[in-house]
């Protein structure tokens, strides 16, 4: 099942207990996790069918014998990503370095990439009817997805052309306050690349400006 990651803020305490005891990797009957998290079964298997709803347990069945069935427990890949380490501060120093390459077409490509590769995983998650494909819908559904990722956003209208306007910045740490304006450029691409259209920033926040906008071209990227 699909989910967005917002699911992981909303785990409780006993649910991120027990996905932590599973960090390893193996695969886990009822048993072994109502020993190892001192609980009762009903207790394990009400926080491994709440697991299992939001896609960060998957379940196996092993047929063992002419016996019942049991079944079998572990992480999906979502599953081992919401018990990982903050990847905040490893972000922090990759963007550094990646901002401190002396060569700036290497520099520059580096970050293309980056973008790129970000535009198109919210691209390959855009889902429109061929009947609602339009700028507007696109940027709307972008904005909705970067929401759920905590970069709040929202669509309005520059005259007849529909922008995206963003109140607060997502990155703050990783913000590039200098006149190169990494993080801008990075973000346009980014925005380009998800909604097959050419934007540009129109304006920016760290030029005084109330909000970040990024205003959409008429024409859509050949």
């Amino acid at each position: 099942m699909n989910h967005s990651p917002s699911a992981f803020d909303e785990l409780r305490f006993v649910d991120r207990q027990l996905l932590s005891a599973m960090r390893d990797g193996s695969s886990f009957t009822i048993g072994e996790l109502t020993y190892a998290l001192e609980v009762t079964a009903t207790a394990i298997r009400q926080r491994i069918d709440r697991m299992l709803e939001v896609g960060l347990i998957a379940r196996e069945k092993v047929v063992a014998g002419r016996g019942r069935p049991t079944f079998t427990y572990s992480l999906t890949v979502a599953g081992h990503r919401s018990t990982g380490a903050n990847p905040v501060e490893l972000a922090d120093a990759m963007w550094q370095a990646i901002l401190q390459i002396p060569d700036s077409c290497v520099r520059n490509d580096l970050l293309a990439s980056v973008a790129t590769r970000l535009g198109r995983q919210f691209a390959s998650q855009m889902s429109l009817p061929a009947s609602e494909d339009s700028l507007k819908n696109r940027l709307q559904r972008l904005s909705e997805m970067m929401t759920a990722r905590h970069m709040e956003s929202e669509v309005s209208l520059d005259g007849e052309l529909p922008v995206l306007d963003m109140n607060v910045c997502p990155f703050p740490s990783l913000t590039d306050a200098s006149s190169d304006r990494a993080m801008c450029r990075l973000e346009e691409q980014m925005i380009s690349e998800a909604i097959g259209t050419p934007v540009h920033l129109s304006s920016c926040r760290l030029d005084g400006d109330p909000c970040c906008q990024f205003s959409a071209s008429s024409k859509p990227k050949t």
